[in-house]
């Protein structure tokens, strides 16, 4: 038999209606961007999915740069984020768009996106529409915007890879300012407004450049140029680094003075640390922190911020596994030790209390009870009842925590009343998790917990939504009785009905 031509494949293509419109069978939309047109199938996807990014187009047309665009993206944010296209124009959709609250009626708007997480409508995305933004964003919803994205940085040259920071280094002539920093960091969060500014005043003359190396992936930079804080600023000329630029709290005019001498960091007298100026005190580290604890019977520890100074003594700074382990979190922080047990510590903060207490340290006050470990409503689960025990709640509030986090311990008091509001109600529940213990760690992840405290809404069982509303007894009491009114005024409706 013959091969058919050119002309008979295309009949036969038309004939079994896969052709597509050209722009969409050149663009290479990828097969990970979901076309949906039925209302379920998108209440499917948002009850299935909790990183969801949706894109609704007026026309096919329409969304064509779009869907080039979110292909790549998709891609990048494969198993961490989904990505589907609605388009308003054919009759089916358009009744979904209607249902979804999606307006493209005016003129000048051809497309939306809407993200949705954990169910529910998140937000209309309103940041950068490049591949660059949106993967930061579908990685993480509720972070910053990237620093590229403020218009005030547009003279900030910003580096992505470390490919292309190897590339600046050898092709640019003019002198390089480069900020190493994090996107969390609040001291780099405060100069980079002065940055970009000098960035904009020295154009043509000096480079001023940013890089978020916090991701692990730039350890090689870290190590080469000495990058042990956020931010760290190092100068360059003509690829070559000279020395760091260490005025963390300088504004745009003092870099641009700076700029026009660059000079490095002078040598500073160093402070005295208060393990060198002697005294009675044992200042204890990582190494010897244990044995001392336990060869003497009765210590007090104070966890210390080297400009903190108010009788044994840990720079939390600089021994960071015992800050870890006995989760320091503000400085100054004391810990009484008894044989090697540690034991609560009265309010001291005084030279009277330290000195009244420590003539009598051998009965200090019984430790706290632990929220666990006090009567309250609040059902406290844990990895082996956790699942049975929601499925037979209607309504459950989880609030997962840990027992040394400071706003668990402000919102506890909270949660426990609201847990006392609806006590005699058999269908609701407010309970806890302790995501510290060995116990609970796993179900943790498995719920995606990545911060503390977070809250999650379950109906029998079934995770519905994340709490974000109001953190108080009124925030959670008003959630909560909303959900009991739906059901009654579900009720009442079968009741008419009838």
């Amino acid at each position: 038999m013959a091969r058919a031509g050119p002309a008979w494949r295309l009949l036969l293509l038309l004939a079994i209606g896969v052709v597509l419109p050209t722009w969409l069978s050149s663009a290479k939309v990828s097969s990970l961007i979901e076309r949906i047109s039925d209302p379920k199938d998108l209440k499917k996807l948002l009850r299935t999915r909790n990183n969801v990014l949706v894109l609704y187009s007026k026309s096919e047309a329409a969304a064509e740069n779009h869907l080039r665009l979110l292909s790549t993206v998709a891609q990048a944010v494969k198993g961490q984020g989904t990505i589907c296209w609605v388009d308003c124009g054919d009759a089916e959709s358009r009744k979904l768009c209607k249902k979804m609250k999606v307006d493209l009626s005016p003129k000048d708007k051809k497309v939306e996106l809407f993200h949705y997480q954990d169910g529910a409508f998140h937000m209309e995305y309103d940041r950068a529409v490049t591949f660059k933004s949106i993967v930061a964003f579908l990685k993480d919803p509720k972070g910053p915007p990237l620093w590229e994205e403020d218009p005030g940085a547009k003279d900030v040259v910003h580096i992505d890879s470390e490919k292309d920071f190897r590339r600046l280094l050898k092709k640019e002539d003019k002198p390089l300012l480069m900020m190493f920093y994090a996107p969390w960091c609040s001291m780099c969060k405060r100069i980079m407004p002065h940055f970009q500014k000098a960035a904009t005043q020295l154009r043509g003359h000096f480079v001023l450049a940013g890089m978020n190396v916090y991701p692990s992936e730039f350890e090689n930079i870290k190590e080469e140029y000495s990058v042990r804080g956020y931010p760290t600023i190092c100068y360059f000329e003509k690829g070559r680094f000279l020395f760091q630029y260490d005025n963390y709290g300088s504004t745009a005019e003092d870099i641009v003075e700076w700029l026009k001498n660059p000079q490095p960091p002078q040598p500073q007298v160093p402070e005295t640390p208060w393990a060198d100026e002697g005294g009675s005190v044992y200042h204890l580290t990582d190494d010897d922190f244990d044995h001392f604890v336990k060869e003497h019977s009765s210590v007090l520890v104070m966890f210390h911020a080297p400009s903190s100074d108010v009788l044994a003594a840990v720079d939390a700074t600089v021994n960071k596994a015992l800050a870890e382990r006995f989760h320091i979190s503000e400085f100054p922080t004391l810990k009484y030790f008894k044989n090697g047990e540690k034991l609560a510590v009265p309010a001291l903060r005084t030279k009277k209390k330290f000195i009244e207490w420590m003539q009598n340290p051998e009965a200090p006050p019984p430790p706290e009870p632990t929220w666990e470990e006090q009567p309250t409503s609040v059902l406290h689960l844990a990895g082996d009842n956790f699942r049975d025990t929601l499925k037979k709640k209607k309504h459950t509030l989880v609030m997962f925590y840990a027992p040394w986090c400071p706003h668990c311990k402000k919102v506890i008091p909270h949660f426990t009343t609201t847990a006392e509001t609806f006590k005699d109600d058999r269908k609701i529940a407010c309970a806890a998790v302790d995501c510290v213990k060995d116990t609970n760690q796993d179900l943790c992840q498995q719920e995606a917990v990545k911060a503390y405290p977070t809250f999650h809404y379950y109906h029998y069982g079934k995770l519905i939504e994340k709490y974000d509303s109001d953190r108080t007894e009124v925030g959670f009491t008003n959630f909560i009785r909303t959900l009991r009114e739906g059901d009654l005024e579900r009720l009442g409706k079968r009741k008419e009905e009838l």
